[in-house]
């Protein structure tokens, strides 16, 4: 049977089962966990059954069983009318049954960071699911999961009001709470975020400047230079994106005295592309003197972005109520405390495609790094269709357009509840 026909007969199935989407491939390495250790996933059979087996690098840490018969569906608003029950458009999942390694015929129990682990492989083989309905079988541990799962919101009960057979010890695992990154800080290190900090306090403060008359809340300390504050296995590419703050300095004996940032920044500059759209074309103390600046205003965040290592782009994280793209914002949606913008670039011609990758991943980021921000906003020029693309499949819609004094701009909006709504789209 030829590829493409077998493809095609496992979304047929798929269909046919109105459930659970089947992953195309199964076999092999699925994600690296954002400090490097690898997911891969198997296939096991026997003679009673055939299992997903899960490995942490070379230790195998869980098993996985869809149950081709039972598939639930998480109803919310339905629950208590006559539609209980009985509702067709509420996407349904099979049951997805875990379970431990055995040893000498001893169940295992499953730590909380590699019950983090496997979900996040759960979700990355089955990234089209809003909820994975799953129930512990054989883990000795079911007790402390459970209540890890609950507590951190990954996982949710059903109240049905009518009973449902096999529905009472399902769990629903939330692929929204999950990117959103519930069960990470505070239960391992294997987030997404290298260096979590907890949630600055908020306290008022003020900016006065030639654009901006703002009061806003007191901003937390930027990062030190060089930091590494977030990193993400894209599957899509194959590749790990990272966000490292900008290090004006570098290492002498490493650097020669400029910046391995300070260096590609300015060359980016200078370049033709990136110059018709910045206007930043300079010299190197130029250029400097401008990083200075934005390292010394606490509303702004320069960051390096890279692509399994290699640099590619550069950043302007923003706090929007002391920037001036506050002052163009309609009476309808006034900006946020906690609202933050985003400046970008691409330096590296080879990295202009897949633009969507690395910006649905600054926008994840932003949204982990303070729980209180619930929108992003961009204002690209109007004429500049490429990022304007990127941006509505990154799950920004434009909601007005406006004039700057040196140029026209559509004032993008990406909320975060549609954001991680369309998580499937972080892959």
């Amino acid at each position: 049977m030829s590829t493409v026909s077998s493809v095609a007969n496992r979304r047929l199935l798929s269909i046919h089962n109105h459930t659970t989407p089947l992953p195309e491939k199964i076999d092999g390495l699925v994600l690296i966990l954002p400090r490097g250790d690898q997911v891969f996933a198997s296939i096991a059979t026997n003679a009673s059954e055939t299992l997903t087996q899960l490995r942490l690098n070379k230790t195998h840490i869980l098993n996985y069983r869809i149950n081709p018969n039972t598939y639930f569906s998480l109803e919310l608003s339905a629950i208590g009318t006559r539609y209980e029950g009985v509702a067709r458009h509420i996407p349904k999942a099979n049951l997805f049954e875990l379970s431990t390694p055995v040893e000498q015929g001893i169940p295992k129990d499953i730590t909380i960071t590699n019950t983090w682990a496997a979900i996040y492989a759960l979700f990355t083989l089955y990234r089209t699911l809003e909820y994975i309905p799953i129930r512990f079988v054989y883990v000795p541990n079911t007790e402390e999961l459970t209540r890890y799962l609950l507590i951190s919101g990954l996982g949710r009960l059903t109240h049905n009001k009518k009973k449902v057979e096999g529905m009472e010890n399902a769990i629903f695992l939330s692929r929204s709470a999950f990117w959103q990154g519930a069960g990470t800080t505070g239960y391992h290190t294997q987030g997404w975020l290298l260096a979590p900090t907890p949630t600055f306090p908020s306290l008022p403060s003020f900016t006065r400047s030639d654009m901006v008359i703002a009061s806003h809340p007191l901003r937390p300390p930027k990062p030190h230079a060089g930091e590494v504050l977030y990193r993400r296995y894209c599957a899509a590419v194959g590749k790990s994106l990272e966000f490292v703050a900008f290090d004006i300095d570098g290492d002498p004996k490493r650097d020669g005295g400029l910046s391995q940032h300070m260096a590609a920044f300015h060359k980016w500059h200078n370049d033709e592309r990136v110059n018709s759209a910045w206007g930043e074309r300079g010299s190197l103390e130029t250029h400097r003197d401008y990083i200075k600046g934005l390292l010394a205003d606490p509303g702004v965040v320069p960051i390096m972005m890279r692509w399994n290592g290699e640099l590619m782009g550069y950043v302007e994280i923003v706090w929007a109520k002391e920037n001036h793209v506050a002052q163009y914002y309609p009476p309808d949606s006034p900006v946020g405390n906690w609202e933050r913008g985003l400046h970008v670039l691409v330096g590296e011609d080879k990295f202009l495609g897949g633009s969507e990758l690395w910006l649905r991943s600054l926008v994840h980021y932003i949204f982990l790094a303070d729980p209180r921000t619930n929108r992003v906003v961009g204002e690209p020029k109007q004429t500049n269709s490429v990022i304007l693309k990127a941006a509505q499949s990154a799950g920004f819609h434009n909601h007005a357009t406006f004039d700057f004094p040196y140029k026209r701009s559509c004032l993008l909006f990406n909320p975060r509840e549609r954001f991680f709504s369309n998580a499937d789209r972080l892959y």
